[in-house]
């Protein structure tokens, strides 16, 4: 089992930044890819970025692709999504999400374990 626990949400103005932690405990993450999704109110489930377990290729969704990065530390057993230029539709609830096979997935329920989520609100 894997227990994930996001943090780094909360209110910013509007090209501001922010930095969402992912920290697992459980089992080591290192060889798991990971994922970021957001859920703004109404919408369904959306896949932002990923890293791959081993070789830690990343992947952001064209929109954000210039604003956000993901990253891993190992040692802390821990995911990062730093967000950059925040923009009002960037308020959701962010997610963080493992699955145990190496490659990204875009689809939610290819992931096996998730966090409770954090959330993000920008103000224009």
């Amino acid at each position: 089992q894997v227990q994930l626990v996001e943090s780094g949400g909360g209110l910013v103005q509007a090209g501001g930044s922010l930095r969402l932690s992912c920290e697992a405990s459980g089992r080591t993450i290192s060889s798991a890819a990971m994922g970021w999704f957001r859920q703004a109110p109404g919408k369904v489930r959306e896949f932002v970025a990923g890293i791959s377990g081993q070789t830690n290729s990343e992947y952001q969704i064209d929109s954000v692709k210039d604003r956000f990065t993901i990253s891993r530390d190992n040692a802390k057993n821990t995911v990062y999504l730093q967000i950059y230029s925040l923009q009002a539709d960037d308020t959701a609830v962010y997610y963080c999400a493992a699955r145990t096979a190496p490659w990204i997935s875009i689809i939610p329920r290819a992931y096996d374990y998730w966090g409770q989520g954090t959330q993000v609100t920008v103000s224009s």
